[in-house]
């Protein structure tokens, strides 16, 4: 008998134990889930905080292409008004044999001066002809020609510049209306 109760006591230790094993599998596995569930939003905030990074890279390189590729608008629109008199003398200078002289020079001076604006990407707006374009020209007169279209441009008054893509002077127009 005494065989017996140890044989019942050990199987309702074995069953404690097995009960308590039990306990600490449930326990454990709900832990393993809170931590994967933890994980996968661990996971999920890093791949958005990389996304963030790399568009903050890509917004900020643009940013600096867009800095660097209009970084001489400022000086270049300062000369511009110095383009507009050396034409302006350029085109008044057949007045007297003395000014023919120093056009040459001059002339040489004006060519240097446009040849290295076009080397920084700027473009004079010349559309004589064209349809008007209120985003490269802004029209001062108009005249009634019958013999042209409405809303062409008739004539330059003052020239428009572009630098690279971007309008720095909308030309000074006269346009055509019926």
């Amino acid at each position: 008998m005494k065989k017996k109760e140890e044989k019942i006591e050990l199987q309702e230790e074995q069953q404690e134990i097995d009960t308590k094993l039990n306990e600490e599998m449930l326990k454990l596995e709900e832990e393993i889930t809170t931590l994967t569930e933890t994980n996968k939003g661990l996971e999920e905030r890093v791949k958005l905080a990389q996304a963030e990074l790399i568009n903050y890279r890509r917004r900020k390189d643009e940013e600096t292409e867009g800095l660097l590729k209009f970084a001489n608008q400022g000086i270049i629109t300062d000369l511009l008004p110095i383009i507009d008199n050396f034409e302006r003398f350029i085109s008044h200078s057949e007045v007297s044999e003395e000014i023919k002289n120093y056009s040459v020079g001059i002339k040489m001076i004006y060519n240097n001066l446009v040849d290295i604006l076009k080397q920084y990407g700027v473009e004079e707006i010349n559309r004589v002809g064209q349809v008007f374009d209120p985003n490269l020209e802004q029209a001062l007169l108009v005249e009634n020609d019958p013999t042209k279209e409405d809303d062409i441009v008739l004539e330059v008054l003052l020239k428009g510049y572009k630098l690279k893509d971007r309008v720095i002077r909308p030309a000074s127009v006269k346009i055509n209306q019926k």
